[in-house]
Order: C-alpha cells, then structure tokens, then sequence
C-alpha cells in the first residue's frame, strides 16, 4: 500500500503522525481513504467542491500530480505520496 507523508502543520489533524498508510488505486481514493479515517484534515487538503486547494500540492514521488493525471493518477504499493503546503510570506 501507499504511504501519505504528512506535513507538520497538518499533523495535529492525523493524531500526530508524519506519515501514514493508505488504500487505493489511484490518488483521490487515498485521499478519501485519508479523510475517512482523520475528518478534520479534510478542509485544510479540499475546497468546498472537494477539489484540492490551491495551495495544497502532492507528489507522488518526486512528481506533482498536476502533471501526472491529477487525482487520478494511479499509485501502487510502495509509492510515497507528499502532501506540500506551499509557504508565502516574507519581505523583500
């Protein structure tokens, strides 16, 4: 099965843990697998019509899925996926 690298912020909403075992063929179903077991990380991944938020990217491996197939990208046991918040900020 796959495993969910979970970023620090986000881990206060999975019990604290960095990373995470998930089931399913293709991304979306890990992320519903995600979500099913730890509810409130839900609004910090998806936006109101359950698609990811702008600033949420993830790879799978060292790929974002925005250019693989998007949430449908297949995954396989032994792929890692990344869930990497994107950080603003800062001052010239």
């Amino acid at each position: 099965m796959p495993t969910l690298y979970i970023p620090t912020p986000l881990r206060v909403y999975a019990d604290g843990q960095s990373e995470i075992v998930v089931n399913g063929p293709i991304v979306s179903d890990a992320l519903n697998d995600l979500v099913t077991r730890y509810p409130t990380i839900k609004q910090h991944i998806f936006n109101e019509n359950g698609e990811l938020r702008p600033f949420v990217n993830l790879f799978k491996g060292k790929e974002n899925i925005v250019f693989l197939q998007g949430l449908e990208t297949p995954i396989s046991e032994g792929d890692s996926l990344r869930i990497i918040p994107s950080i603003a900020g800062g001052s010239l």
